[in-house]
């Protein structure tokens, strides 16, 4: 998949390290954001896209959210199939004091090949960033678990062309407290006057066969890619949005033609290579579409 979405007068992301100033490449001065900040615009909106679709929300839970702990969310996998979390050592001994607070603070227990699996397709079932992203899961008390590896992998999404950060002096009114009222405040704010970025994303079916991922949830990631900065806008990104989308289909898990290869095929060029971009029309997109596969089907969302 190909994905092309752009911003006017924001910062599309941040780095926290040089004052939340957009991302770059040092050398092309390209704009960049990376794979978590498009990974967290769809955890964002996907449980809104699944209550629209009329689907059961119990399937399109999210993992990874802000101020919540994944240990309890994994030991849960092992409870809610009557697996306990308790070593044999632990068992032995449950009723003394010593052996409670142990148990408390993580026995580690090792749960048989199969009963891992059953853990697992349950977590992947309850939760869709887990079976479309993959995680890290061995953590805790849950050593069983391991890591799993998801479908979909979502790339850096880079400009087309090179962005220009500009700094904004903006002044605070409301103070905090009752001493500062006679006092004003200075901040900045970054923002690219326009940017129009790329994102490749790359899903393996092989993959999402494994971790239980379904038509429905194909379906929910196109609409999702297409709405998304709808739902998850702010102060600093208030005007994104998607301007394109490719799915290249393959009659096969296995594919019949290499992924760099489709999408290379989908050419984005400014109109006017003297004159800054200020909106997708100063650009051109061009598919060669006689140069796509008899066995692959292209299709444009957007």
């Amino acid at each position: 998949m190909l994905l092309l979405f752009d911003i006017t007068d924001g910062n599309p992301n941040g780095d926290p390290d040089a004052d939340n100033q957009p991302r770059q490449d040092l050398e092309t001065n390209q704009g960049l954001a990376t794979d978590g900040s498009v990974k967290r615009k769809i955890r964002d909106t996907i449980a809104l896209a699944a209550q629209a679709a009329g689907l059961d929300l119990s399937r399109y839970r999210i993992f990874i959210e802000a101020g919540e702990s994944l240990n309890p969310r994994l030991e849960e996998s092992y409870t809610a199939n009557g697996f306990d979390l308790e070593t044999a050592e632990d068992a032995e001994d449950s009723d003394t004091a010593a052996a409670k607070s142990k148990s408390r603070k993580g026995a580690r227990k090792v749960l048989p090949a199969g009963d891992a699996e059953t853990a697992l397709a349950w977590l992947h079932n309850r939760y869709f960033d887990l079976r479309m992203f993959g995680g890290v899961l061995g953590t805790g008390n849950t050593p069983s678990l391991g890591k799993t590896r998801g479908p979909l992998q979502v790339g850096f999404a880079r400009s087309i062309s090179p962005i220009t950060p500009e700094q904004h002096t903006i002044t605070r009114v409301a103070k905090a407290r009752q001493t500062e009222a006679r006092h004003g405040e200075i901040g900045n704010k970054w923002t690219i006057p326009y940017g129009l970025y790329a994102v490749r994303l790359h899903y393996s079916a092989s993959r999402g066969e494994k971790t239980g991922v379904s038509s429905d949830d194909l379906r929910l990631l196109y609409d999702t890619l297409i709405m998304m900065w709808d739902h998850t806008s702010s102060a600093a990104r208030a005007d994104m949005a998607t301007q394109g989308l490719f799915v290249f289909t393959h009659p096969n898990a296995f594919g019949a033609a290499p992924a760099d290869a489709l999408l290379r095929l989908v050419t984005i060029t400014p109109r006017d290579e003297q004159r800054p971009p200020r909106s997708f029309t100063d650009y051109e997109v061009v598919v060669d579409h006689a140069k796509v596969p008899e066995a692959v089907t292209l299709t444009r969302l957007v």
